[in-house]
């Protein structure tokens, strides 16, 4: 086939689809034109959405809402399918930006981010090479040298990458851990001959019999159990460590582990310190983490995907004093940060500590081409394609600074102490102790509707009763749309644990606006009794 046929064919197969809505580009220098009467469709649809659905969360029980989604997304075809479908997901959705919804570490966004991520989509930069990126490799890098700072490191010094949330970031710094310490501890580079089979004895001076363990507290994130089982460690690596009434980790009890790990002939390879648990907010002694890590050889990775955000705030990042010690960092800027998903940062205090993820592609990161100026991130990342997160941040940032981002972290502390408060002025609801006067460490406090108690009852009767009826209250609510309430269980044995859980994260939401949803849960929590 001659060059001018092919072109005719090219043009005959596209000639039904050239020119319609569907095929057009969102880059080039006609991207922005074809993108503005979408945008509008789109934005028209997230009103009529977020208008039908009325509240946090639709009225309607899975099932129902199931079968509307199924509904809509087999019928909707053609130009009508964005709108359709735009006005479907806004519906559909838990939304974080209500007062009502309250439930977990997902915050609204802020519209200035959004809309940077939407230039980010429409241009659809990828990180794994600079001529796929130019201005976002660089802009990432500077992002991350503001950050390592924020933390405390010198950013002359540290090293970094955008990542997809905390799970990730605990993931690489445990896998840094391994490399690192089990492979000082073998000679042996573990990223290429894989883990040693373990012996039955040894002790740290005998490598090959030394079980590799990973301390974090019984309130860690379970990320860490699912990196440790990634990395061929196992999940029964990690040893859980006791915390206390505030679900801290006792200094006291990472010694004995440590201590005991030590008799046994196993190796402590990493020390997981939490600043900022997903109920309570609740952060470790960073400090005494770290000199126990030193004291131990063990690399120290604090996982602040939560409490990071505190680093904002004058009045409470003095919460994370120590953490500028750690070997690595988790922060996550989607959870107290206020931006879209995703937006997780990963962070070494040693750029050199980094060596066992350096990777060369050709095709992307010839050596020839990084010596000649054109810098590759690809080695800093577990993933290859990878969007310019950084750059949604860093426009927020520039709008805002720390010092604006920070009144919005004070506001939502401020709403979380008030709430509190609420809870313990309310004679059915029952706040879980919280730390020092009485207020949350963060954004977040657990709390219980209190049934009334039964005639001639056992105590643990009445504490299985207690559960049953926050779990169904909160389901209560989910169904009838009027609120998103978190549910989780307080560590130990038996009935009694479950609790109820307010997470704020919205700047904007009143003291009042709280109170309101307290009483949704008394009157959700009488309702279940009734029933």
């Amino acid at each position: 086939m001659t060059t001018e046929a092919l072109g005719a064919a090219v043009e005959e197969l596209l000639r039904p689809v050239i020119g319609t809505v569907g095929t057009a580009l969102s880059g080039g220098t006609g991207g922005a034109a074809a993108l503005e009467p979408l945008v509008r469709e789109v934005l028209g649809a997230l009103a009529e959405g977020a208008a039908r659905r009325g509240g946090p969360v639709a009225a309607a029980s899975p099932a129902d809402l199931a079968g509307g989604v199924a509904d809509t997304f087999g019928s909707a075809r053609g130009t009508e399918a964005l709108g359709r479908l735009t006005e479907l997901l806004a519906h559909g959705s838990a939304d974080p930006a209500d007062p009502a919804c309250a439930a977990h570490l997902h915050c609204p966004p802020l519209a200035v981010a959004v809309a940077a991520d939407l230039a980010v989509s429409a241009l659809n930069p990828s990180q794994d090479s600079w001529d796929q990126a130019p201005a976002a490799t660089v802009l990432e890098t500077l992002l991350l040298e503001e950050m390592a700072g924020l933390v405390g490191y010198d950013p002359a010094e540290a090293a970094g990458v955008l990542t997809s949330g905390g799970t990730e970031s605990n993931l690489m710094g445990l896998m840094l851990a391994r490399d690192r310490v089990l492979g000082a501890a073998t000679g042996r580079q573990i990223e290429l001959t894989g883990v040693p089979r373990a012996g039955a004895g040894g002790s740290l001076g005998s490598a090959a019999g030394a079980r590799p363990r990973i301390l974090a507290s019984a309130a860690a994130h379970f990320s860490v159990q699912r990196a440790a089982a990634l990395l061929g460690l196992g999940e029964d690596a990690v040893i859980p460590v006791a915390v206390d009434s505030q679900l801290r980790m006792k200094t006291g009890a990472l010694t004995a582990a440590l201590e005991r790990c030590v008799e046994r002939g196993q190796l402590p390879v990493a020390i997981v310190a939490t600043a900022g648990t997903t109920d309570t907010g609740a952060i470790d002694p960073l400090r005494e983490c770290a000199e126990l890590a030193a004291r131990y050889g063990a690399w120290l990775h604090v996982d602040a995907a939560y409490g990071g955000g505190a680093l904002l705030s004058d009045r409470l990042a003095p919460l994370l004093d120590g953490i500028e010690l750690a070997d690595s960092v988790s922060l996550d800027w989607h959870k107290l940060g206020w931006q879209p998903a995703a937006a997780g940062i990963f962070l070494v205090r040693k750029s050199e500590t980094y060596a066992s993820l350096a990777r060369r592609a050709v095709y992307l990161n010839p050596a020839d081409d990084e010596e000649a100026g054109y810098p590759s991130l690809l080695g800093l990342s577990l993933r290859t394609t990878r969007r310019a997160d950084a750059f949604k941040i860093a426009v927020t940032l520039r709008t805002l600074g720390r010092e604006g981002l920070g009144r919005l972290v004070d506001a939502c502390h401020e709403l979380a102490v008030a709430g509190a408060r609420a809870v313990a002025a309310r004679p059915r609801l029952e706040l879980h102790g919280q730390a020092g006067a009485g207020e949350p460490v963060l954004t977040a406090f657990l709390f219980r509707y209190m049934p009334a108690a039964s005639a001639g009852g056992s105590a643990d009767a009445d504490a299985a009763r207690a559960d049953e009826v926050n779990a169904a209250l909160r389901r209560r609510l989910l169904r009838e749309g009027g609120a998103v309430v978190g549910r989780t269980e307080l560590p130990g044995e038996g009935p009694g644990r479950v609790r109820l859980k307010l997470t704020l994260l919205n700047p904007h939401t009143t003291v009042r606006e709280v109170e309101r949803l307290l009483d949704a849960v008394v009157a959700a929590g009488t309702a279940e009794e009734g029933a």
